[in-house]
């Protein structure tokens, strides 16, 4: 596993504890960097806060291109998972839109059910055709 990839799953982590605790997007994210265990990255913190700071804006892309789910139905995973791909391919330079969306479908093999990655890569490649430059 690349480092990056392990920077994505810590954050899917924070993310998905945050929401199993009930507070904001991110809410966790100061004590784990507290407790430093396991290691918090830079990249991990500027998933968490880039998704907090943004969930409004990701949050109603995946609304808009989930073809019959909403954002609750979801599994918490999944959606945390689309979450940080999507605000890789709008705000992180140093990633292509085509490499989140793979990153993406990887992390939804490994953790979730045996739909989601086909679910996660075909919600993402729709928010990357919107979302990318023509």
């Amino acid at each position: 596993m690349g480092a990056r990839t392990k920077y994505r799953k810590r954050a899917l982590d924070v993310l998905f504890e945050s929401e199993m605790r009930g507070v904001p997007l991110g809410g966790t994210l100061a004590a784990r960097l507290e407790t430093n265990d396991p290691p918090v990255n830079p990249y991990t913190v500027q998933l968490v806060e880039g998704v907090a700071a943004h969930q409004e804006r990701i949050d109603s892309l995946i609304t808009e291109h989930a073809r019959g789910w909403t954002l609750d139905r979801m599994p918490g995973v999944d959606r945390n998972i689309v979450r940080v791909a999507v605000y890789e391919i709008l705000h992180v330079d140093d990633v292509p839109g085509p490499v989140a969306v793979s990153e993406a479908v990887d992390l939804a093999a490994d953790l979730s059910t045996d739909e989601s990655p086909k679910f996660v890569g075909g919600l993402l490649s729709r928010i990357l055709e919107v979302s990318t430059p023509a």
